[in-house]
């Protein structure tokens, strides 16, 4: 009994010297979110383009992160465009054209955790680009209680909008997430980049970049053009 009432004395003196913060110690694990770090790939950014898709199609792609932390780069695949985004294969002088880009990020459940959209319209005539414009949407997932993604810094930037050759936009959007998976909300961030350039004879290209600070085995980079 008396060796015992020694080390509980000993373990008190301990702790009220400061040398046993066990107080301190549970206050900060608590703080800190539990992570899987075993699928965690770090930082990755991820660039692509895809061609451009003949009239009525959309053409897509999706790069999922492999179990080696690679980019694993799927089958690029043309698929009917909604019937409202349908145009002749050779629109004429004086006909709008359109399309759209989409760069999404998803986890490996398949929830889309953002996404940077652009709608472009232009017109063409005596082989020019008469007037262009493009309109930039974003996208990002929310949980409850005011919790999940987040957009910080959305970008757009037009090179020519009147009378071109060509006329490129470029966009740009940056998310945090503050949530479930982060309380802390410095451990997660995605920023898109995309470039859309628009010709006079009708035709267009997109190219596709996104920037992981984390990122984790499983999750779906999907980007298309239509």
């Amino acid at each position: 009994m008396r060796k015992k009432l020694s080390v509980l004395t000993t373990v008190a003196a301990a702790l009220a010297a400061g040398l046993m913060p066990l107080t301190a110690t549970s206050a900060a694990a608590a703080d800190t979110p539990a992570r899987d770090t075993s699928k965690d790939c770090g930082s990755l950014q991820l660039s692509g383009e895809l061609p451009a898709p003949p009239a009525g199609q959309t053409v897509s792609q999706v790069v999922t992160i492999g179990p080696d932390c690679k980019p694993q780069l799927g089958k690029v695949q043309y698929t009917p465009a909604p019937a409202a985004r349908q145009q002749s294969p050779a629109a004429a002088d004086g006909q709008p054209h359109q399309v759209k880009s989409a760069s999404e990020m998803f986890d490996c459940c398949k929830i889309r955790m953002t996404g940077l959209y652009t709608t472009s319209e232009w017109n063409t005539a005596g082989g020019r680009i008469t007037d262009a414009k493009t309109t930039v949407t974003h996208g990002w997932n929310r949980e409850p209680w005011d919790a999940g993604w987040s957009l910080k810094t959305p970008g757009q930037s037009e090179d020519c909008l009147k009378d071109c050759a060509t006329s490129t936009t470029k966009a740009h959007a940056d998310f945090t997430y503050k949530g479930i998976f982060d309380v802390t909300g410095t451990w997660y961030a995605n920023s898109h980049d995309t470039s859309v350039e628009l010709r006079a004879d009708g035709t267009s290209a997109c190219t596709f970049d996104v920037q992981l600070k984390h990122s984790f085995i499983g999750w779906n980079w999907v980007r298309s053009c239509s």
